[in-house]
């Protein structure tokens, strides 16, 4: 979980009859049931230093960057917590390589490949709006297919859950409910300020983005895509903001709507144990904040999830 001063990473271990005598889990797809571990941490962003960044597009970027560092830095925790004793913790140098691969795989998958097929078939087209409609329609078209990969992939499940528990324990916190697994229970799985309808926002701005440059040649695509990534990533953060707090309304329901039923893949019902997990990393976030935020700046974006 993500507040406004910190965030936190709660993790269920093993119990000690999930353990054989070296340490190694006995059955891998056997849930943890031991104790919740969780580490926090106070953080302050780098939006509330300087003026500059806390303007529009530019602190969709910002935030962005440091979502990602911290993303990256609670699936370390997660990973090594599940590790036996006596192994070696994973190293800085191999989460590098991690987030290296991971983001070399998003641009290439989400952008240059896009870009590098529809340009084999420029000729086809003959119009630079057929050109960026049919590169902003297999995009989004990957996208949609990724996600339902991993929806099928079993090992996924659990994290799927954990995803959904996180939705209804934020939800629940937002409506003002006492945090507990049975409340939490409640609420919807499904959350407009989800990282997986920020995704498919994305795609879709891109196609906008990008739909004044025409046909270029393939160098220029590729470089144009690399270099309008941190404009849509703004542009598609202040969308999704809008839509969080405005999610009352008609326009913004419709609008946020696709958004939501594409989290149908990537969440899971949740168990109560997976709730209670859930609620012990945001109860560790609230107590890092000062008390200085406002209602609006809890609830409105920055408990993301």
């Amino acid at each position: 979980m993500r507040g406004v001063g910190g965030w936190a990473v709660a993790v269920r271990s093993p119990a000690p009859h999930q353990i054989d005598a070296e340490g190694e889990r006995i059955d891998a797809n056997d849930p943890p049931t031991g104790e919740i571990k969780v580490e926090s941490t106070r953080v302050s962003s780098v939006l509330g230093r300087h003026r500059i960044l806390r303007l529009p597009i530019i602190r969709g970027v910002v935030a962005l960057g440091e979502s990602l560092l911290i993303g990256f830095r609670a699936l370390g925790i997660s990973a090594n917590a599940q590790l036996p004793e006596e192994e070696e913790p994973i190293s800085g140098f191999m989460w590098g390589l991690t987030i290296l691969f991971s983001l070399v795989l998003a641009v290439g998958l989400f952008f240059i490949v896009p870009v590098t097929a529809t340009n084999l078939i420029k000729d086809q087209l003959h119009s630079a709006f057929l050109f960026w409609l049919v590169e902003g329609l297999l995009r989004t078209a990957i996208f949609l297919g990724y996600l339902i990969l991993l929806s099928k992939l079993r090992d996924l499940r659990r994290t799927f859950e954990y995803h959904g528990a996180e939705h209804k324990t934020i939800s629940c916190y937002e409506a003002g409910l006492e945090l507990t697994p049975e409340n939490a229970q409640r609420f919807s799985r499904l959350h407009p300020r989800c990282g997986t309808s920020f995704l498919l926002i994305v795609m879709i701005v891109a196609i906008f983005v990008f739909s004044p440059l025409g046909m270029l040649p393939w160098w220029a695509l590729i470089v144009t895509r690399i270099v309008g990534i941190p404009l849509i990533a703004g542009i598609s953060f202040e969308i999704i903001k809008f839509a969080g707090r405005h999610r009352t309304h008609k326009a913004v329901r419709a609008l946020i709507w696709p958004g939501l039923k594409l989290q149908l893949l990537t969440t899971r019902e949740p168990t109560l144990d997976q709730l209670a997990v859930a609620i012990v990393s945001i109860e560790a976030v609230l107590a890092l904040e000062t008390g200085d935020e406002s209602n609006a700046d809890l609830v409105g974006v920055e408990i993301a999830a």
